[in-house]
């Protein structure tokens, strides 16, 4: 733009196409993503089914890395805590205290393969079509208009807003959900069975050393009836 004699150059807007990654970001997601494709293809072809876990906890602990990655912290975090620190560690015991029959493990493989495969395939259809339709994807405006007040924060930030205003009331129904479904695991658990023995902690703070201990002369040769 001229003016006055001068020339003015008018600063050049910065397109999404233009920003080029680092070298160690795109390092970090191409070993994520390698070790999260290893650890995957290592949790099913494992023969021991704890080695399969522990292949499992390694591919959330990388997976939790490429969410680091995309700018997602909150995601990354209740990644590692819910399915690593909770999920996983619990498939681990409940697998170590199992006493699974392995070979009969086996004996269903085969004939669970052909259903397995046209999973699998299925599955690989989708991925297929979701990555090839993905610049084909537009943001309606009643959606991203509310996503304009939130430049500036972070992902923790935008989450929280977003779910303590607009999705009040939705949030706090699916905490009741959850309420009303622990509290029914607990009366199921608690409710009278018959032939079960139960703590009754008002006659063990009750007892004394009498009613507890009883003394026998017992004859030498024989036993002890207790």
């Amino acid at each position: 733009m001229r003016r006055g004699g001068r020339t003015r150059r008018t600063p050049r807007r910065t397109a999404a196409s233009d920003f080029k990654p680092s070298v160690t970001a795109v390092f970090a997601f191409y070993l994520f993503a390698g070790i999260v494709i290893a650890s995957g293809v290592l949790t099913i072809t494992s023969k021991n089914p704890v080695h399969s876990v522990l292949w499992l906890i390694c591919a959330f602990f990388n997976a939790a890395g490429l969410f680091i990655l995309l700018g997602a912290e909150f995601l990354a975090m209740l990644l590692v805590i819910v399915y690593v620190g909770a999920v996983a560690v619990l498939f681990l015991f409940v697998v170590m205290m199992l006493d699974i029959d392995f070979a009969a493990l086996r004996a269903g493989f085969v004939k669970a393969l052909p259903v397995g495969l046209l999973l699998a395939l299925v599955l690989v259809s989708e991925l297929v079509f979701v990555a090839g339709s993905s610049n084909l994807i537009v943001v309606p405006a009643k959606v991203a208009t509310p996503l304009l007040g939130m430049v500036g924060m972070s992902n923790t930030q935008a989450l929280g807003s977003v779910l303590y205003t607009k999705y009040l009331f939705v949030f706090q129904a699916a905490g009741m959900v959850l309420l009303t479904a622990m509290v029914g695991a607990i009366v199921l658990t608690h409710r009278q069975r018959p032939g079960t023995k139960r703590q009754n902690i008002g006659a063990q703070v009750s007892r004394t050393p009498a009613s507890a201990t009883r003394h026998v002369q017992p004859v030498s040769g024989e036993g002890v009836t207790l």
